[in-house]
């Protein structure tokens, strides 16, 4: 993140002077490449500076920021902004105390879709916020030196490095956090680790938050899905740059029943009706058979007694049993 911070601020105007890191190769390489002096002390920089930008595992924010905040000097610092409540609060009332700013890069709030998605929203554009679905997903971090993003008591973990982006970005849309419950898929013996969550908001919304430390090195995927009662907005980071918008049409081109529309050669609705016909006519098989309508079905009713019941219903022998839930005694596996 050094790295990236130091491209950036290549571009902004300000003048450079020295960087820091506990090693001091390392520090002296980008010192070189950006034509800056090399400091072996974190106060001596301090001391010839007017802002410090903090890019260092998260553990070492809270002391680092005090230290610049005692200096008097703004601060720039990675998220997270710390491990606990209480060392955040402490960085903030420090800074407060001598007169500096402290800002806290939550980069994801910057980022051209991301923004685009949220000035949509703001002009009331996909209506009352129902439902949010935001993808965060990478591979297990890996370096060949000191790899503290697998060491909890240094980074938070994947929960606080990674999805902490778009927990941020769901409540910037949706406002303040009624609850939050999560489920987690992890490995036995290594940091590869899945979380869904689900946020509900005092307004009501709700929001699907995923993210992990799971796909194959050098694959990092990320995506929203925002909708309200008037719209819907999409992006991945699959497509091009511009988010996707779902807005009504004229109440003219609107069908009475909303059909899935798919960018393929055949319309699926053909394909679907021709394959049945030719099994008819052949005598093979269905590829859906009635039996897994039933299942469907089975599932629908399921659903709605849930919603009657006001809690989880469970598929039991092929029938659904609003009465058999049981609380799962483990929430990770």
């Amino acid at each position: 993140m050094g790295e990236a911070h130091a491209a950036a601020w290549r571009s902004v105007g300000a003048e450079w002077l020295g960087c820091m890191s506990l090693r001091q190769t390392q520090s002296e390489e980008l010192a070189r490449r950006y034509g800056m002096i090399a400091y072996a002390d974190y106060q001596e920089l301090i001391d010839q500076v007017d802002l410090v930008d903090i890019c260092t595992p998260t553990s070492e924010h809270r002391s680092m920021v005090l230290q610049a905040a005692a200096g008097r000097k703004h601060v720039i610092c990675e998220k997270p902004i710390a491990l606990t409540v209480q060392d955040a609060q402490a960085m903030i009332d420090a800074c407060t105390q001598s007169g500096v700013r402290l800002f806290i890069g939550m980069v994801v709030r910057f980022f051209p879709q991301y923004r685009l998605a949220k000035e949509l929203v703001d002009q009331g554009r996909v209506g009352q916020l129902g439902v949010l679905r935001l993808k965060r997903v990478a591979y297990p971090p890996s370096k060949p030196v000191d790899n503290w993003f697998v060491d909890e008591t240094r980074s938070g973990g994947m929960v606080l490095d990674l999805m902490i982006h778009d927990f941020d970005y769901a409540r910037w849309l949706a406002g303040e956090v009624d609850r939050v419950f999560a489920r987690r898929s992890k490995a036995v013996s290594s940091p590869a680790q899945y979380v869904q969550s689900i946020v509900r908001f005092k307004s009501g919304a709700l929001a699907l938050v995923e993210g992990g430390w799971v796909y194959p090195s050098g694959i990092f995927r990320t995506a929203l899905d925002i909708s309200g009662t008037a719209g819907l907005i999409e992006w991945n980071s699959d497509q091009p740059l511009p988010v996707q918008t779902y807005f009504p049409s004229a109440p003219s081109t609107i069908t009475s029943v909303g059909l899935p529309v798919a960018e393929l050669t055949d319309d699926p609705y053909t394909t679907e009706i021709r394959q049945a016909y030719q099994a008819i006519l052949s005598e093979r098989p269905f590829e859906v058979t009635a039996e897994d309508a039933l299942e469907a079905l089975r599932i629908a009713l399921a659903a709605r007694d849930s919603l009657t019941l006001g809690k989880p219903v469970a598929l039991v022998g092929g029938e659904e049993n609003p009465d058999r839930f049981e609380a799962p005694s483990n929430l990770e596996h």
